[in-house]
């Protein structure tokens, strides 16, 4: 967010504000969509089905076929591999 632009932090926001709570919801399914997309470019990961969480699948996969361009370098799983 710009410097100067008034804003709040609210903790537990999405059960205390209903816009919020939207936003959540939408930004969710935004990224389910996503990890699908990724899915098809990158098969074998499953990205479909743990949404790029670090699950015990995901990390299996990225020690077998080793981290994609979407992979943030800086994640403990990605940085461990070889």
């Amino acid at each position: 967010v710009p410097c100067g632009v008034p804003q709040e932090a609210l903790v537990r926001g999405d059960s205390r504000c209903l816009s919020v709570a939207a936003a959540s919801i939408l930004a969710k399914v935004s990224r389910d969509r996503m990890m699908a997309e990724y899915d098809r470019l990158y098969p074998g990961y499953g990205l479909s089905v743990h949404k790029g969480y670090p699950t015990p699948e995901h990390l299996a996969a990225l020690r077998r076929l080793g981290p994609t361009p979407i992979h943030r370098r800086t994640f403990r799983g990605v940085r461990t591999c070889p």
